[in-house]
């Protein structure tokens, strides 16, 4: 009986195993992929060749793309609001009303000594009261309403001798008052201390002073004064140790201001 012959396909199947067994495995069971024997090598900083990994570069180079925080901005105060500040103001005395009828107020004392970080509170809150019948964007002589907007703050005085203003300072009897309020407390003392508010005066003279650039229909004599315990005609008023303290801080050189108004006012 004669044997089969074994077809040429199946003959070369043991060939190829053999051949495998005495040159090696020629795949490498690793799925990490051969490097090239021609491929460059990765500069440092780009890739395993150097000490930065490429997903390392890539978050540095992000990170250094972010812009520059933003400079803080005061709090509760828009856009149209904040756009009244003058460039070279560095000090920003803040009153804040309860609502646009109210005579009550909060006050804060801002700075910014680094325009790039911006504004900075430094002194406050403290409570204020402001015009008997709140605020008002045209005042008039006589409406009982204080001024909303950004006055500068050049000028005070007093009564009583100078507590180490840093504005000029005018001591002088006139600043005496008497009376009541309109819940019949007493003003003696109101004026011991005042800072004029730069609505409807000229700037660099006593808070004294009586000339109305707008007119007298405008009113006029708004300032920033000692606290009777009520409601003001349209001045603002604070404790009597705060105006001390503000008196020592509002520099001459920081171009302080004042912003006034009703809170939803000054959010615009």
């Amino acid at each position: 009986m004669s044997v089969p012959r074994r077809p040429p396909a199946l003959l070369a199947v043991p060939l190829l195993v053999l051949a495998l067994l005495l040159t090696g495995c020629a795949f490498s069971t690793s799925t990490t992929p051969a490097t090239s024997a021609t491929a460059p090598a990765a500069a440092p900083g780009q890739g395993a060749a150097g000490p930065e990994s490429d997903a390392a570069s890539v978050l540095r180079e992000a990170a250094e793309a972010e812009p520059a925080p933003s400079p803080a901005e005061i709090p509760g105060l828009g856009p149209e609001t904040r756009a009244q500040i003058p460039d070279e103001a560095r000090q920003a005395f803040v009153v804040t009303g309860d609502g646009e009828d109210s005579n009550r107020s909060s006050a804060m004392l801002y700075s910014r000594e680094d325009p790039e970080e911006g504004w900075k509170s430094s002194a406050g809150p403290w409570d204020a009261h402001n015009g008997m019948k709140g605020w008002t964007d045209h005042h008039v002589a006589g409406d009982l309403k204080s001024p909303k907007g950004v006055y500068s703050l050049t000028d005070a005085g007093g009564r009583l001798p100078d507590p180490g203003a840093l504005l000029p300072y005018d001591e002088h009897p006139r600043f005496a008052v008497d009376g009541v309020g309109f819940f019949g407390e007493p003003l003696e003392g109101s004026f011991d201390y005042v800072v004029a508010i730069n609505y409807n005066r000229t700037e660099g003279v006593s808070p004294l002073d009586r000339t109305r650039p707008l007119g007298l229909g405008r009113g006029g004599g708004i300032w920033i004064h000692v606290d009777h315990g009520g409601p003001t005609q349209g001045c603002v008023s604070i404790p009597e140790e705060r105006m001390e303290r503000l008196l020592r801080t509002l520099d001459p050189e920081l171009n302080p201001v004042i912003v006034m108004g009703d809170a939803a006012s000054l959010s615009l």
